[in-house]
């Protein structure tokens, strides 16, 4: 397959990759995640201005209906440039959620919103002891009227501090681990009854654990059929899946171009050490670790979205997706290890970026599931 950018995608990167220069040099982004904020409005407001909040919605919706292609570019350089905006939480899962479960007043309530920058989203799904197991869910829904009351709890909510509404799974029928029971909603984020415990991840992004006590909803915060979400959340959890693997690609090629500017510039013995034939094979390795699992990302982002048209099955693209997720979860953390020892005790340092890459990158690595978990999926689809 071609893995040059069309000259749209490329104008797009180069928007993006201005956009983060401007906003996300290094200084600047040590300010924002230091922010009481979190993120900056200013960068948000950017990015939807230049239009990547609409790429992934349909025409119809107000967006330009693009798919898991079409983001790779804007992916990257949010990779590169450790972007901590909630880009990602707000298009996928979340986004994708509302686009293909929610209704038609649903999605004209929410997306055009979406879309402005004016709504941001985040995912509560995953809840403690459920590790990546997406039918694990404890959380209750119960009917009371025509509307719904939820009760439970969801850890690690990426983005959800800074969240307007949530897409919250929770069991309306069955018990936990049943593939069918498991309903969708959209919560206010300030909903009476829902409290968040808010931290900072290990990579500088903020979440919340969430823990909702007799949270009601109005009939309309269903999302889809009652009871059958599983499906569309396997999609939506591959689709976002696929966009963290580009930002990983992204991440290692900052790491990648970072390390060989160090070997290049710091001298040993009167000499630049990246004249030492064992440290130039390592970064070979380093070079082509990263290029593999760009090649596999390009491949699972045109499988969900051939998924997504009906082209292939939902078992193809699950066994794509993880191949793509096992490689880049050994690559980032191959990368990302090699640029840290590489740069020597430099590279342990917070003033570096590199140090900070690697915290991303391990996180990459763990999220929507590890590389053990993706071998064992990979396989069952096989």
């Amino acid at each position: 397959m071609d893995f040059q950018y069309t000259e749209e995608q490329q104008l797009l990167a180069d928007s993006v990759r201005r956009l983060v220069d401007k906003r996300y040099d290094f200084e600047s982004r040590k300010g924002i995640v230091a922010s009481p904020a979190g993120h900056s409005a200013e960068a948000w407001s950017e990015l939807a201005g230049l239009g990547l909040l609409s790429l992934p919605f349909a025409e119809a919706d107000g967006g330009f209906g693009g798919g898991a292609v079409d983001l790779i570019a804007t992916m990257e350089a949010i990779g590169e440039g450790l972007v901590v905006e909630p880009f990602l939480s707000t298009l996928a899962p979340a986004g994708r959620l509302v686009a293909r479960c929610g209704s038609d007043a649903q999605r004209a309530a929410l997306l055009p919103a979406v879309i402005d920058g004016s709504l941001r989203l985040a995912f509560a799904h995953g809840e403690r002891g459920s590790r990546y197991t997406l039918s694990q869910v404890e959380a209750r829904a119960t009917k009371a009227g025509d509307g719904w009351v939820l009760d439970g709890e969801k850890a690690v909510v990426l983005h959800a501090p800074m969240a307007d509404r949530l897409v919250v799974s929770a069991r309306s029928a069955g018990a936990a681990g049943d593939a069918s029971g498991i309903s969708l909603f959209v919560v206010d984020a300030k909903a009476a009854g829902l409290a968040m415990k808010t931290f900072r991840t290990v990579d500088n992004l903020r979440a919340a654990d969430l823990v909702m006590k007799g949270v009601k909803l109005p009939p309309d915060a269903l999302l889809g059929e009652a009871g059958a979400a599983l499906p569309a959340i396997e999609e939506a959890v591959d689709f976002a899946t696929v966009l963290l693997c580009a930002e990983g690609v992204g991440a290692m090629r900052y790491a990648n171009q970072a390390t060989l500017e160090y070997l290049k510039t710091r001298k040993q013995f009167g000499v630049p050490i990246g004249s030492f034939q064992a440290l130039q094979h390592r970064m070979v390795d380093m070079t082509i670790s990263a290029e593999q699992a760009r090649s596999i990302t390009y491949l699972a982002c045109a499988k969900v979205d051939a998924a997504a048209r009906g082209s292939v099955d939902a078992a193809e693209r699950r066994r794509v997706v993880s191949a793509a997720k096992v490689k880049v979860a050994d690559a980032a953390r191959h990368v990302g290890q090699e640029a840290i020892q590489l740069h020597g005790g430099m590279g342990m340092t917070q003033e570096m970026k590199v140090a900070h890459t690697f915290k991303r990158l391990t996180m990459i690595a763990q999220q929507f599931g590890d590389a053990e978990h993706h071998l064992e999926r990979f396989a069952a689809a096989g």
